[in-house]
Formats: structure tokens, sequence, C-alpha cells
């Protein structure tokens, strides 16, 4: 009896501790994001230039997350996340105050790197808690990302109003941050260590991990779609202003935050095959609506009905990643990471090239029949029988 109440208490603990990861990771990048365009305006950057730069941070994380599996396997999640919490804060600030845009360059690339580690590591270390507590957890730590993306456009934005510089938001948030990922680092679960590399670690790309990494990249295009290219078509093509247009933007990450708020306790009542299929239908519906709607308001909802669709599959799709064999969880986790932010980095451009040659209305007219298909798709048992 009391192993058991230390086992439940342990877990507990290690679920807020991760979550609380999610939130910090999160809160970094957005701010980041969210500052984007003082940052080249600072830099005096060229669109050319800055675009550049967006690239080399995707080229880091990607190659990075290639290699976050063998390390957490081998040395342990807390590990790795206590480094990445303390170097990207400082990275973050250093933005605001690095000399010339080559300076600029380098130090967004090695923030891609770290927020690639730290993306994969941080959904090992969630993964194996939920296993571990023996109750779904991943929604609630995707939550904390969502709402942290939430946090850091309000926060930013009312820093602005106040006439805060860049140099002093960028440089006080890295000093909050590192803190924060400082008392984090001593109350992270060590998770992730598993199968050393070599012949298991191959092994692992197996059917069910392509076709979950395949479903993941599928709903990342949505994703990217919605978050790209949302207010642009409406803007475009259903001639709503441009306050209007921003607030399909907002209608997604909201509606998202709140479906993943309540997903573990949905995957609980209905099973994790049921909840999946039901979100994919119901993110199916929204972009129909949003895309075909022919009122501006109208189609904003059709947004946030998309987004709290779509809130739980990626969730669900990491924990059943987390189930397969012939790999360490952090072997898994960190490929289907790859696979998720190969589909975010992938949607806008796809949209954007099909846009040009079809139109932007048909091409996001695609979005919910891709959906439709996901729905559709076989599940592997390891998702089936959660």
């Amino acid at each position: 009896m009391i192993l058991d109440q230390q086992r439940t208490s342990s877990d507990t603990s290690g679920r807020w501790a991760v979550t609380a990861v999610f939130f910090v990771n999160g809160l970094t990048l957005s701010t980041d994001i969210v500052r984007a365009p003082s940052l080249k305006e600072a830099y005096h950057l060229s669109a050319g230039w800055f675009g550049c730069t967006g690239l080399l941070f995707a080229v880091a994380a990607l190659a990075c997350m290639q290699v976050v599996g063998p390390l957490t396997a081998r040395v342990g999640t807390r590990a790795v996340l206590r480094v990445t919490l303390a170097v990207m804060p400082v990275l973050l600030a250093g933005l605001a105050v690095v000399p010339g845009a080559w300076g600029f360059a380098v130090l967004t690339t090695l923030l891609g790197a770290a927020h690639g580690t730290t993306d994969a590591a941080m959904n090992t270390s969630a993964v194996a808690v939920e296993r571990r507590a023996g109750r779904p957890v991943l929604n609630g730590c995707h939550a904390a990302w969502s709402v942290s993306a939430v946090v850091a456009s309000l926060s930013t934005a009312a820093l602005i109003q106040a006439g805060v510089s860049l140099t002093a938001h960028l440089v006080g948030a890295g000093v909050l941050l590192l803190v924060a990922g400082a008392v984090l680092g001593a109350r992270l679960p060590d998770d992730g260590r598993g199968v050393p590399g070599g012949a298991p670690e191959r092994a692992g790309w197996s059917r069910p991990l392509v076709l979950l990494g395949l479903t993941a990249t599928a709903v990342m295009i949505c994703e990217g779609g919605a978050l790209g290219w949302g207010g642009i078509f409406l803007h475009e093509e259903r001639h709503a202003t441009l306050g209007l247009a921003a607030a399909a933007i907002t209608a997604y990450t909201g509606g998202q935050s709140a479906g993943r708020l309540v997903g573990d306790r949905l995957t609980v009542r209905w099973g994790a095959t049921t909840l999946f299929r039901l979100g994919a239908v119901l993110a199916a519906g929204g972009f129909a609506g949003a895309v075909l709607a022919p009122h501006p308001v109208v189609a904003v909802i059709g947004f946030a009905v998309a987004g709290s669709g779509s809130s739980v599959l990626v969730p669900l799709t990491y924990s059943a990643v987390g189930r397969l064999g012939g790999a360490s969880e952090a072997a898994l986790v960190s490929r289907l990471t790859t696979f998720t932010y190969t589909g975010i980095l992938l949607g806008p451009a796809l949209i954007g090239w099909s846009a040009g040659r079809l139109g932007l209305a048909a091409t996001m007219a695609a979005l919910p029949v891709l959906l439709l298909l996901v729905a559709a798709a076989p599940r592997p048992r390891q998702l089936v029988s959660s």
C-alpha cells in the first residue's frame, strides 16, 4: 500500500513537472516568434535573409532530433532537458543583443538546435510518465504548449503597448525562463533510458511507426495550413478585414487549447481510437465550414471547431508511438517528432505552391479531405488497444 502511494505521488509529480516543461519551452519559442517582426526590423534584414534564418532554425531542429533518441536512451531525459532549459533562455536573450545579422543567424540556428532537442526529449518524458501513471497525460502536456503561445502573444502585445524595448523584453524573459528551467530541472523524472544504440534501434523503423508518422505529418500539414494561411484566406478570398482575418489564428489556437485541456479525460471515457476518429471528423467539418462559409465570421467559427477537433490527434499519436516495440521510447518519440516537425514545415510551403497553381480556395478545400482520410485510415493496434 505504501509503495503504491509513493508511486502515485511520484507519477503525479512527474506529470506536472513535464507539463511545466512544455509550457516553458512553448513560452520561449513563442516569445521569439511573436517578436519576429521587431527582430527583423532591428537587424535590418531583408525578407530573403530573414527567411533564410528560419530555414536554418528548421534544419538545425530536424538534425538534432535525429540524435536525441540515442542520447536520451543513454543518459535519460532529465540530463538532456536540464541543459536545454538552461541554453534556450540564454539564446533568446542573446537574439536582442548579439551584434550584426550574422550573429543573429548563428543564434537562431543554435536556438533551433536547442528547441529540436527539447521537443523530442520532453515528449519522450511525457510518454514515459503516461505509461508509468497508467492514465493519459499527453493532451494536458500539449495543452500547456498551446496555452503558452497565447500567453506569449498577449504579454508581448501588452509590453509593446507599454513601451518596453525589444532588448528589455527578451533579456527579462530570458532571465525568468532560466530561473524556471533551473527549478524544473531538479523536479523532472529521469525517463528515456532504454535500448542502447544498435540493431534494436534500427529495427524501430516499423510499419506501425511509419503509419503513425505519416498520420502525424498529415495532421500537421493541416495545422500549418490553418496557422500559415487561414488569415490570408479570409482576407483575400472572403474579404475580411485584417483584424478579423487574424482572428482565424486566434480561434484555431483557442479551440486547440480548449480541446487539449479536456482531451485526457475524453480519452479515458471514450478510448483513444474513438476519440481520434471523432477528433479527425470534427476537424474536417470545421475546416470545411471555414473554407465553404461565405461569411468570414462563420469561417472564424469553423477554424475554432477545426482547432478543437485536431487538438487531440497529435497527442494521441505520441501516446501510441510510445507503446511500439523494437526500440527505446526515446528513439521512437524522436522519430515521430521528425514527422510532426516536417509536417508543420511542409504544410505552409505546400499550400503556397498549390495555391499558385490551383488557387487558395481550392487548396484549402483539400484540408478537410485529408483529415477524413486520416480518420478512415486503419489504426495500429497500439492506438486501438489504448
